[in-house]
C-alpha cells in the first residue's frame, strides 16, 4: 500500500495544468493550493549545452583550443612576416574563434527546421559573393578566393558554398523524395551543385571546388535510388578531372600540373613547387613519437603557410605521432557521433544535413592530412577547426552547431 500511495502521489504531481491539478485515479479536478504549488517541478535550466550531444560538443571545443595553440606556435616562428609580432595571428584568430563559438551556440538552439526558410536565400547570396570573387576578388598568396566586404573585411565565399550546397541538397531530397528516379531531375540536382562548383573553380579555387562537388554529389549519391546510374556519372567526372590533371602534368604547364609533378618527386623540384612539401616531410620526420614540444618547431619558420594549410606538419613535429594520433582520434569521434545523429534524425531534411556536414568535415580533414604527408598532390585546404582562417573557422563551427541542434531531436527520437 505504501508503494502504491507513493506512485499515486507522483502521478498527481505530474498531471497538472497552470490553474488546476488533475487526479486521474479519481477523475476529480481540485483547485491548486499554496502547499501544492510549492511541489511544482522546476523547469530545467537550459544553459549552454542543454540536451545536445555532449561528446560532439567537447570534441569541437578541444579541436578549436588545439588550433588556437598551434596557430600561436606556428606563427611565433614566422613573426618576421607579420610585422615582427609573434602574437599577431593569435590576436586575429581568437576573435574568430569567439565568433564561431557564438555561431555554434546560436545554431544549436535555433530549430533546424527554420533553416528551410533561408535555403535559397543562402544559395543566392553565395552565388552573388562567388561572382564578386570572379569579377574582382582579392588575391592572397597567389590565390584569388576572397572578397572585401565593408565592416567584415576579407571573406572567403567558397567556404559558404560548402554550407549552401548541403542545405540545398537536403531541402531538395526531402521535398522531392522521388525526383531522383528520373534522369531529368538528376540533371537538375546536378546543375544546382555544378553552378557553385563552376563559380568556385573560375578564379582558381580547384581544391575548394572539388570539395563542394564531392559533398554535393555525395549527398545526391546517398539519396539516389539508382546507384549505377549515378556511379556512371561520377566515374565520368573522375576520369575528366584525372585527364585534366594528367595532361597538365605531362605538358609541364600550369600551376596544377607543376604541383602534380612535385607530388611524384618533390626533391626534383626542391627549390620551386616541391619546397613546401619537402619542409613538411622534414617536420614530420623530426617529430618522432612524442614530438619536440609546444613552440619548439624548427621547420615552422621554413614551411610556407605553416599556420594555415600545413599546420598539421607543425602538429606532428611538436606533439609527435601520439599527439597527431589523438587529434585524428578526435576527428574520428566527431564523424562517429555525426553518423549516429544522421541515422537517428527525425526526418529526411535533418538526416541529409547531418550526413552532409559529417562528410564535409571528414573529407576535408582527410585531404589536409593527405597533402601534409604527401599522400595526395599539394592543394590549399585547411584543417577544420584547427587551421588559421576566420571564414573557415566560423562556418565550420556554425555547421557543428546545426549538427548539435539536430542531435537534440535525434536523442528524443531514439528514446
Amino acid at each position: 500500500m505504501a508503494r502504491y500511495a507513493s506512485g499515486a502521489a507522483s502521478k498527481r504531481e505530474e498531471h497538472y495544468d497552470e490553474e488546476l491539478y488533475y487526479y486521474p485515479e479519481t477523475r476529480v479536478r481540485r483547485p491548486k493550493t499554496k502547499a501544492r504549488e510549492q511541489t511544482k517541478p522546476k523547469a530545467k535550466l537550459d544553459i549552454l549545452v542543454g540536451n545536445i550531444d555532449m561528446t560532439m560538443f567537447f570534441v569541437v571545443i578541444i579541436l578549436v583550443i588545439i588550433g588556437i595553440i598551434m596557430v600561436l606556435s606556428a606563427s611565433q616562428a614566422r613573426m618576421s612576416i607579420v610585422n615582427d609580432d609573434a602574437f599577431y595571428l593569435l590576436r586575429r584568430n581568437i576573435p574568430f574563434a569567439l565568433l564561431g563559438f557564438v555561431a555554434m551556440n546560436v545554431a544549436s538552439r535555433v530549430h533546424y527546421l527554420y533553416l528551410r526558410k533561408f535555403v535559397w536565400v543562402l544559395y543566392a547570396l553565395t552565388v552573388v559573393l562567388l561572382a564578386m570573387v570572379v569579377i574582382g576578388g582579392v588575391a592572397v598568396g597567389g590565390a584569388t578566393r576572397w572578397v572585401e566586404i565593408p565592416v567584415i573585411g576579407q571573406f572567403q565565399p567558397s567556404e559558404l558554398a560548402k554550407a549552401a550546397v548541403i542545405f540545398a541538397m537536403a531541402h531538395l531530397v526531402d521535398k522531392y523524395p522521388n525526383a531522383l528516379k528520373t534522369w531529368n531531375n538528376l540533371a537538375v540536382f546536378s546543375a544546382i551543385v555544378a553552378l557553385l562548383v563552376g563559380l568556385v573553380w573560375l578564379p582558381g579555387g580547384f581544391s575548394q571546388g572539388l570539395i563542394v562537388a564531392s559533398v554535393g554529389f555525395g549527398m545526391i549519391f546517398i539519396a539516389s535510388p539508382h546507384i549505377w546510374r549515378f556511379i556512371a556519372m561520377g566515374a565520368g567526372a573522375i576520369v575528366a578531372v584525372a585527364a585534366y590533371l594528367g595532361i597538365t602534368a605531362w605538358l609541364g604547364t600550369g600551376f596544377r600540373g607543376a604541383r602534380l609533378m612535385a607530388w611524384l618527386d618533390p626533391f626534383e623540384y626542391a627549390s620551386t613547387t616541391g619546397f613546401q612539401i619537402i619542409q613538411s616531410l622534414y617536420a614530420i620526420a623530426s617529430g618522432g613519437l612524442f614530438g619536440e614540444g609546444i613552440g619548439q618547431s624548427r621547420q615552422a619558420s621554413s614551411i610556407p603557410e605553416a599556420h594555415n594549410d600545413m599546420i598539421f606538419a607543425v602538429v606532428i613535429e611538436e606533439l609527435g605521432l601520439i599527439g597527431a594520433g589523438l587529434i585524428l582520434l578526435l576527428f574520428a569521434i566527431f564523424i562517429w557521433r555525426g553518423i549516429i545523429v544522421s541515422m537517428r534524425a527525425p526526418d529526411t531534411f535533418s538526416s541529409m544535413i547531418a550526413i552532409g556536414i559529417v562528410f564535409l568535415i571528414g573529407f576535408q580533414a582527410v585531404i589536409n592530412v593527405g597533402v601534409v604527408t604527401n599522400t595526395i598532390p599539394n592543394t590549399g585546404v585547411t584543417l577544420p577547426f584547427i587551421s588559421y582562417g576566420g571564414t573557415s573557422l566560423v562556418v565550420f563551427m556554425g555547421l557543428a552547431g546545426i549538427l548539435l541542434n539536430i542531435s537534440k531531436y535525434s536523442k528524443a527520437e531514439a528514446g
